[in-house]
């Protein structure tokens, strides 16, 4: 049976490739068509023909807007028949605005499983990605071969908008792990130290972790192409501050990293992946 899936990003492609190595039949939609080629995917020519194909389709969008989109647009997913087709969307939303995605398909008879995950391309392309997983236990069932295909783990969050708020919260660590180690790296390299050896001693101290290992050669070797761009982390970073709003408490550390991913955009280099933020520090 074939899966369908939308948006070919840096990781979209990334898991759509993993799905079709592990033996998924995929039909594939992407705004930009282009992106679709090379997988060896069939391309159809709208999300409606996507979902009328598929009994399961994965959504890997920008945000919230872009997912509503793919809904109502001309030929969207909801302009087809959907009954009791399920929709995977691995998306990271906006955690209030969530709801509005599992009431519009559910209206139209269809399953939705809140699906956002941990970890970038390079994971995803291995079946390492950390699957947070919200709805019905019904969707999770039916959703489970995908999951477990592109994830080593799946947390299960059953209330609605829980993992989209655990997504965002998971990224303020992200992206405060990430500019503490960049800035590290710049104050280092002022300092005369070669900033090679610091982040390799670092990475043997208070630097180890995840996020160190993930960055580490891009910063040393200015390879900022994007696994997971700063328009990216800015994003999350802004849903993180509203659900700070919400719950009326203050966000310290999380807002002013976000704004330093916003001197990415000042800069030219929100495309560019997050760990570029190093840039703001060194002065390039």
């Amino acid at each position: 049976m074939k899966t369908g899936f939308i948006g070919m990003g840096n990781l979209g492609k990334a898991m759509a490739g993993r799905l079709i190595e592990q033996g998924f039949e995929l039909v594939v939609w992407n705004r930009t068509l282009e992106k679709c080629e090379g997988l060896g995917a069939e391309i159809a020519e709208s999300p409606a023909a996507v979902i009328s194909a598929a009994d399961v389709t994965v959504l890997n969008l920008f945000d919230t807007a872009a997912v509503l989109d793919v809904l109502w647009m001309e030929n969207g997913l909801l302009s087809a028949d959907i009954e009791g087709k399920l929709i995977i969307d691995t998306t990271t939303n906006h955690f209030g605005d969530v709801f509005q995605l599992y009431d519009e398909v559910e209206s139209m008879g269809g399953m939705y499983l809140e699906a956002p995950v941990l970890g970038s391309t390079v994971p995803a392309a291995k079946g390492l990605l950390v699957v947070l997983a919200s709805g019905s236990a019904k969707a999770l069932e039916k959703a489970r071969p995908v999951l477990d295909a592109v994830g080593r783990k799946t947390c299960w969050l059953e209330k609605e908008g829980a993992a989209s708020k655990v997504k965002v919260i998971n990224n303020m660590l992200l992206g405060v792990f990430c500019a503490s180690i960049a800035e590290a790296a710049a104050l280092g390299e002022k300092a005369g130290i070669n900033k090679a050896e610091l982040l390799d001693i670092l990475a043997e101290g208070a630097g180890k972790s995840l996020v160190m290992d993930a960055k580490k050669d891009k910063i040393i070797n200015g390879d900022f192409s994007a696994q997971f761009s700063g328009a990216c982390i800015f994003k999350d970073m802004g849903y993180l501050q509203s659900l700070a709003h919400e719950l009326r408490t203050p966000l310290y550390t999380g807002s002013l990293v976000k704004e330093l991913f916003g001197e990415m955009f000042r800069k030219g280099i929100a495309d560019e992946d997050f760990s570029a933020v190093y840039k703001i520090f060194s002065g390039e």
